[in-house]
């Protein structure tokens, strides 16, 4: 039987997105989010908490992220870059928190089955639900399901800046948009695009791992009909003119690629963005009205902030 080492690291919730990027790039299979928050979170008004989660699972502040890797002669070097590289995040002025790193060694069977505790169906918008491969679910009239099997744990889809971009593209989307995904991840907005009725996406990510990812939610979920999922760094090459484009990336990112989703948006376009930490929030509403945006909306959520603009 396979052994896996079990990295876990006790951090920050606003360095929750980029950790678990550098996990997923250091090809960590199963990542798992203990936040603290999930244990009292409301999803807006009309998204009750569908399941119990045990606080005993949960570290009393900041985030403990684990990510499982085969334990394997390359491991302790997978392990040394992986440092180096949350390191690096502290010159982006991360706060890293605790940054309290262990590793401990498990059994397949075990982990395969502990994870799965963590995730559940969750209403993520008025028409989204995002439930994972294993549960019996049966939606309501109003519900479309997205189904994710995070066997790559690209986020399940709930965290706080995902569930914005949904509940964006829920009320931008009329159906026949041509939309793009830039930093796609595990594929779920491009999904849920589909599923509210777009007539195209294109889905891109720089990492590898991601678009395999992606590539596979997105023929489990019915749309590859709809959705082509390539690998691409941001939106270099890329030509094309489309309705919406939508990039839950970091700020940093968003802010150096305003001009080219600008370029790549019909006048009137919408841009959709979201990955932004809430001290970041005007850094990013400077650059989208410099670059030519007209900021239609804020949403927030927790320390998250996400933006719907028209390019102008």
């Amino acid at each position: 039987m396979m052994k896996w080492s079990e990295f876990s690291i006790h951090t920050t919730e606003e360095a929750v997105e980029p950790v678990c990027n550098i996990l997923h790039e250091a090809g960590a299979s199963g990542v798992v989010i203990e936040d603290p928050k999930d244990l009292v979170k409301v999803w807006g008004v009309h998204y009750g908490e569908i399941y119990q989660l045990s606080p005993d699972d949960y570290p009393e502040d900041g985030v403990m992220i684990k990510a499982y890797f085969p334990v394997n002669s390359f491991l302790a070097e997978t392990i040394d870059e992986i440092k180096e590289a949350i390191n690096g995040l502290l010159m982006y002025d991360f706060d890293l928190g605790h940054q309290k790193i262990q590793l401990t060694e498990v059994d397949e069977e075990d982990w395969a089955t502990a994870w799965k505790k963590y995730y559940k169906p969750v209403k993520v918008s008025n028409s989204i639900t995002i439930t994972p491969t294993w549960e019996e679910y049966t939606p309501t009239e109003e519900e479309t399901i997205i189904e994710l099997d995070p066997g790559m744990a690209f986020g399940t889809g709930t965290h706080p800046t995902t569930v914005l971009c949904i509940q964006a593209l829920d009320k931008v989307l009329e159906g026949g948009e041509e939309v793009m995904d830039v930093g796609t991840g595990s594929g779920v907005l491009s999904i849920a695009a589909a599923k509210l009725g777009a007539k195209s996406v294109l889905a891109l990510d720089l990492d590898y791992v991601a678009v395999e990812s992606a590539s596979q939610n997105v023929r489990l979920n019915k749309v590859d009909d709809i959705v082509t999922v390539q690998q691409n760094d941001l939106l270099k090459g890329i030509e094309g003119s489309y309705d919406v484009v939508v990039a839950n990336i970091l700020a940093e990112v968003i802010i150096q690629f305003v001009q080219d989703a600008a370029a790549v948006l019909k006048p009137n376009g919408t841009y959709i963005t979201s990955g932004i930490i809430k001290r970041k929030k005007q850094e990013v509403r400077d650059a989208l009205t410099a670059g030519g945006f007209m900021i239609e909306e804020v949403v927030e959520m927790d320390d998250w902030v996400a933006f719907i603009a028209k390019k102008d």
